[in-house]
């Protein structure tokens, strides 16, 4: 059977031909693996062959010693390693020969050298393959194609192997650099991708300053070029200097910071994100290293905050004068909230460099402000107070947001002053300023606002202006009024764990919550208008507030009624629309959430009375809430139902009827059943007279896989409330505890859920043992019990989880054991005198 014969019938257009010569192919796989890949490599450097053919020999080369699954990669890997080392060799050889071939399909050839390279290198074979790979750099008259191709198997080498002896790294930076000189472009632009994989075998070369200098003029030079692409793998190549090499750049600072200014006032928009991940990578370095306890002591990041110092400038000038202004400014602080130590270059990759420039300058003046910390404030405030007068409103809103881009890294004392200035704004007369500038204050407040702390940027001296212009504000325009009450959220949230809400807040409590319910009353045009912000704010303002304050209750309690009543409201109108019905259904999650926040707190509070005598309406109105199509909306109703039966106490079975009437198969959920068992908990034998209908629901949803494990364990905390009477359910129940035992019934279901199966179980039985505690009822769970524990306890696959809850069951047994056994001999000494017999 001919190789090349089946690559050209792989090739046809004819089904049947392409079959059978995939067919051929295998066998010739199967039957002669050395000849097999000793062929391909023959038919992808031969130019006798026709391009076609050898692309397809290329690619089928290569999937045969890599593939996605780390298994059947292993294996094939194993399969190389064990061929004879001669065919091996003649293999490598024809792929190191098809590095010069002119056909493109050769194009494929460094990969295929990277991989096998990524087997045999770890192990100590092909050692002398970057010799021979830079031989053909130095080789006389090498082709540009041979050049190019050699650079990229030398990067690709790199970045599979993780050790190179230092005679090799200075060979392939040697090469990249000699690369980087090349009148072809596209051999320049693999010798500086060849550079970079290497950059980080490359501590020992730049301990030569001369090497450095070489290197650095090289990469400065080439991020200048007006080829898109050089010029981004130069920056590349200073990106990763700067995260492997940054206490070494103080030479080469004032060149690129030159480089930096051509990039941001030059033509080439693409290349602006590049540098700007450059200097991000700096100052996320800087911040690493000084807190990291291997820092040199010696190591003197001084002249990188003064290049950052001379950078900010140009940021901010780029920032106000850029003409995408009004658009890119509208994107959410998510930009600004990072983790330090994570990939810049994957954060603002390739894919991004022309979108997103605006964001890297953000992030990178950002970096900057947790950099040099202080010292940046007073270089933005000369662009924020001379453009927040600007007549163009781009140019306020500019500077406002150049605020909001600094607020990490200065301390509170140097940023307090810009609370006055912000405060101002919001009278601005265009709403995209004020939109703006209620971001930067809510941003301001989430960061600087903390009270515990005792150093917050809120005090007793500038908290009434902040009232008043926020309760202003928030009757402005839609979106100037929501982000205010983002705004209102964030202060309202640096309350927490603080006991100054006690004798800050309160005094405006009334008017702060008044201006939020106004902002979001539904309109007349849109009745089910969600400002998801002043729910937010109105939830955490109640989840802040010290109840038993003067004037904290009757507010508290005023604004429970008035979300009732607004509740009623949207329950009452009707949604055609799909939009329409979507809007509602969100804003009845937003309701519900609310009232639950507030019933939670008025308990907590030890004022649980107020929401005793609202109780049946509230439930009323929950219930009213399960005609909803959406299980979202309907788990947030029976969440808020779970908190009015926990406020209530024993009293809520007084309004269990009302419950009982809504409670049906489409209510059950992982929400559902837990609060069923809370208000089973709350009720104990109040529970008694609608436990034939929830236990009938029950038995129905266990047709629902999903739901099962659940169940089971919702069961458990039904026994443990009624105790005894549970005996009337136990025969069903033990029934289908005994069915689902049966391990061959989960023969085709995944592991995690047998094991959240037998969970459940476990914790049915549980409840039962610890409800019911009848020793004949007793014996009689005993029995299926203990060989249901038998088969998980032989089951390897058991998570931690289900044998902790073993152990629990096995434990409340023994304990029960012994007090059946008391009670058993009691009861046999008593029939004994009696003259009945011992039992």
């Amino acid at each position: 059977m001919n190789l090349a014969e089946a690559l050209q019938g792989a090739l046809s257009q004819d089904v049947d031909e392409r079959s059978e010569a995939e067919g051929d192919l295998e066998l010739l796989r199967e039957h002669d693996l050395p000849n097999f890949l000793l062929s391909l490599s023959s038919v992808l450097s031969s130019d006798a062959h026709p391009p076609a053919c050898r692309k397809l020999a290329g690619i089928v080369l290569k999937n045969s010693f890599e593939a996605k699954d780390s298994s059947d990669k292993k294996l094939l890997s194993n399969k190389w390693i064990n061929l004879d080392p001669s065919i091996k060799s003649k293999v490598k050889e024809l792929l190191l020969a098809s590095l010069g071939s002119p056909a493109d399909a050769c194009h494929i050839s460094p990969e295929i050298i990277a991989v096998v390279a990524a087997i045999e290198m770890p192990r100590g074979e092909w050692r002398d393959l970057v010799a021979k790979l830079l031989g053909n750099m130095t080789q006389q008259g090498a082709s540009p194609q041979l050049k190019r191709r050699t650079l990229v198997a030398l990067g690709l080498v790199c970045e599979a192997i993780e050790v190179l002896g230092p005679e090799e790294v200075d060979g392939v930076v040697n090469a990249a650099v000699q690369g980087m000189m090349e009148p072809n472009s596209d051999v320049r632009f693999e010798a500086f991708k060849a550079l970079y994989g290497v950059l980080g075998f490359a501590e020992v070369k730049f301990t030569n300053m001369d090497d450095m200098d070489r290197i650095m003029s090289a990469v400065c030079e080439s991020a200048k070029s007006k080829d898109p692409g050089i010029q981004h793998a130069a920056i590349d190549c200073l990106v990763e200097i700067a995260c492997t090499h940054f206490l070494l750049l103080q030479p080469y600072m004032a060149t690129i910071l030159s480089l930096t200014t051509e990039c941001m006032k030059g033509d080439e928009k693409a290349a602006h994100p590049c540098i700007m991940v450059f200097w991000s990578a700096i100052c996320q370095e800087v911040i690493i290293h000084r807190g990291s306890a291997d820092a040199e002591p010696t190591a003197d990041c001084r002249f990188i905050e003064e290049a950052l110092s001379s950078l900010v400038p140009m940021l901010l000038e780029y920032l106000v004068t850029h003409e995408d202004l009004e658009v890119d400014l509208e994107g959410d602080d998510y930009d600004l909230r990072f983790t330090l130590g994570y990939d810049l270059r994957f954060a603002l990759g390739y894919d991004l460099r022309c979108q997103h420039d605006r964001r890297a300058t953000t992030r990178c003046l950002a970096l900057i402000a947790r950099t040099i910390g202080d010292a940046i404030v007073p270089l933005v405030m000369g662009s924020v107070q001379a453009n927040t007068k600007a007549s163009d409103w781009r140019r306020r809103k500019a500077a406002i947001s150049e605020i909001r881009f600094i607020l990490e890294g200065p301390s509170v004392e140097k940023l307090s002053p810009l609370v006055d200035l912000l405060l101002g704004m919001m009278g601005d007369p265009n709403s995209e300023v004020k939109v703006t500038t209620a971001r930067t204050l809510g941003r301001m407040f989430e960061l600087l606002h903390s009270p515990a702390s005792g150093n917050g940027i809120i005090t007793n001296a500038n908290l009434p202006r902040i009232i008043d212009v926020l309760v202003e504000r928030s009757e402005d325009t839609q979106n100037v009024s929501e982000k205010v009450c983002g705004a209102i959220y964030f202060l309202a949230r640096g309350y927490e764990d603080s006991e100054s809400m006690s004798s800050e807040l309160p005094p405006f409590l009334d008017r702060v919550v008044e201006a939020l319910i106004s902002a979001s009353e539904p309109a007349d045009g849109t009745p089910f208008r969600l400002p998801a912000s002043a729910y937010e704010a109105l939830s955490e303002i109640v989840n802040v507030s010290h109840i038993r304050e003067p004037g904290v209750t009757y507010v508290v309690e005023g604004l429970m009624r008035r979300i009732m009543k607004r509740l009623c409201m949207t329950l009452d109108r009707r949604a055609f629309a799909l939009d329409d019905k979507e809007k509602k259904n969100n804003l009845l999650v937003r309701l519900c959430a609310l009232l639950q926040v507030i019933i939670q707190k008025l308990r907590s509070s030890g004022m649980a009375g107020i929401v005793t005598d609202a109780a049946h309406v509230l439930l009323f109105l929950f219930c009213r809430v399960f005609a909803s199509d959406n299980s979202a909306v309907r788990d947030k109703a029976m969440l808020a139902i779970g908190a009015l039966a926990n406020a209530s106490g024993p009293d809520f079975g007084e309004h269990m009827p009302i419950f009982i009437q809504f409670y049906d198969v489409h209510l059950l959920s992982p929400i559902s059943l837990e609060v069923i068992g809370d208000i089973f908990h709350v009720l104990e034998g109040k529970m008694l007279p609608y436990c034939d209908q929830i236990m009938e629901v029950l038995h129905k949803g266990l047709s629902e896989s999903t739901l099962k494990p659940l169940i089971f364990s919702c069961f458990g905390d039904i026994a443990l409330a009624i105790g005894k009477d549970f005996e009337k359910y136990l025969k069903d129940v033990l029934k289908r505890l005994k069915h689902d035992a049966n391990l061959k019934n989960c023969a085709d279901v995944e592991v995690d859920y047998v094991n959240q199966l037998r969970h459940g179980m476990l914790k049915a039985y549980s409840g039962i043992l610890r409800g019911i505690k009848d020793p004949e009822i007793g014996l009689k769970v005993s029995v299926p019990l203990f060989k249901f524990i038998q088969a998980v306890c032989r089951d390897q696959s058991r998570d931690q989880s289900v044998s902790l809850a073993v152990a629990d069951v096995l434990a409340q047994f023994h304990l029960m054991a012994g007090s059946w056994a008391e009670e058993m001999t009691e009861k046999a000494m008593i029939n004994y005198h009696e003259g009945v017999g011992f039992f």
